[in-house]
Order: structure tokens, then sequence, then C-alpha cells
């Protein structure tokens, strides 16, 4: 089995190299990730400029683009035969509207339009709190390879969220549920002509079991993400 890794922390990201650990094993891992960090840019694609690309080693390629560009140049130019493209393991949470301005899940979202199975994979990192990346790896393992050999419906991706890890979570419960829509709390902090967000990512709304609340409440939120998102709302409207 073929799997193509990413990211938009950028290819020397350790949450990167933890998801390369976490799939040992489970096929051939080829490596097309951004040359920089690109947290936040969503879907942004290069179209009106060369994008370039280096193979570093064998399966290992840096691209000086956007994950979208890295999962779109990785599934025609690089494998095109691919089972599956992880994106991850991203430094934080993308819950909930973090959807629409991931990085991470555009990654995923770039595939699954191409036509290639695919899962976005974050951490949640609580307030003050480092990541232990080899614990990570260690924990996440066995979630990621049960969740490939899920059934996953044509035209989904999957958005998988764990909470801050710790040596007492080995008994945290995987949870299918759908995304929270509510909006994060929106402040800004005014200085003079200049607006600087400083809303609480940490005490965010939540929708009873939706990501966010299953997530922060201490177990892993997958939620199926639809291509598709306006079929059931045509449905409903037609007399």
């Amino acid at each position: 089995m073929k799997l193509i890794l990413t990211n938009d922390d950028g290819i020397d990201a350790p949450g990167l190299r933890a998801l390369e650990s976490a799939l040992q094993g489970l096929g051939s891992l080829i490596v097309v990730a951004p040359k920089h960090p690109q947290s936040g840019v969503g879907h942004q694609v290069t179209t009106q400029s060369p994008i370039r690309v280096d193979e570093l080693e064998s399966s290992r390629f840096r691209v000086a683009g956007t994950p979208a560009d890295c999962a779109r140049i990785a599934l025609t130019q690089i494998a095109p035969d691919a089972a599956w493209l992880l994106a991850g393991i991203n430094e934080g949470a993308n819950l909930g509207a973090d959807v629409y301005t991931s990085g991470t899940v555009a990654a995923a979202r770039e595939a699954t339009l191409l036509g290639c199975r695919a899962i976005a994979v974050s951490q949640y990192v609580a307030k003050n709190r480092p990541i232990d990346w080899d614990l990570t790896a260690r924990l996440v393992a066995p979630i990621l390879h049960a969740l490939l050999s899920h059934p996953l419906k044509p035209g989904d991706l999957l958005n998988v969220n764990f909470p801050h890890l710790t040596e007492h979570h080995t008994g945290m419960e995987v949870v299918f549920c759908p995304l929270d829509t509510r909006p994060h709390g929106v402040r800004y902090r005014r200085d003079g002509g200049h607006l600087t967000y400083a809303g609480d990512y940490h005490a965010r709304p939540r929708q009873r079991g939706r990501d966010v609340d299953v997530c922060l409440g201490g177990n892993i939120a997958v939620t199926p993400i639809p291509l598709d998102v306006t079929s059931k709302g045509l449905e409903e409207t037609k007399p």
C-alpha cells in the first residue's frame, strides 16, 4: 500500500515525523510536504507562478507551495496510484470552523477531490503544555491503522483530532461525531490603528456531542467531511 504524507507545518515539523513513525510497517511512505510552515492558508493553490519541487532523498519531496499544492503534485506527478493521503500531525487542533482555514484539512480535501482517500490528523495542544511527539506517535499509531481499514464513503474525508495526549490517555475513546458549527469567540485588542485577535481557543463554545466537545473533553474526534455539502439542503427544498 502506497501512502502520501503531507502537512501544513512544513517538512521539518515534528508532527510529520511522528506521523511517519506511526505509519511504519503499513506500506510505502512518500513524503510531499511544504518547504515552509503554511498554517492557516486554507485551500490556497499556486497557479500563476512555478512551484519548485526538490527530492531531498528517495520518496521525500520538499515543495515550495501550499498544502493543497503538495496534494495536487503528489497525486498527479509523484504517486498517482497512492491508496491514501494523510495530512498532519498538525500541531494544534483543527475542529469545527477550523476546517475552513486549515491547510492540513485542505490537503486532505484536495486529495479527496482528486479521487484519493484522505485523512487529516491534528492534535490539540493544551494551554502552556508541550507535546511529547514520541508519545503521540505511539498512541496515534493503532488508531490510524484501524481507520485505514475503516470503510470510507466516496467523496468524504476524515478529520481526526486527538486530545492533548499524556500517558494517562490510554483509555480514550474514538468517537465518530459531526462538525461543531459554532464560530470562535471573536474578540480583538485595539492598539492605536491596529487590531490584534484576542480570542481564547481553549474556551471556545461547544456543541454537545460534536467534535470540539469530544476532543476538548479528552477523546478522539473523528469527523467525516463530505465534499458534497449542498445535496441534503437541495433535497429538503425541492417542492
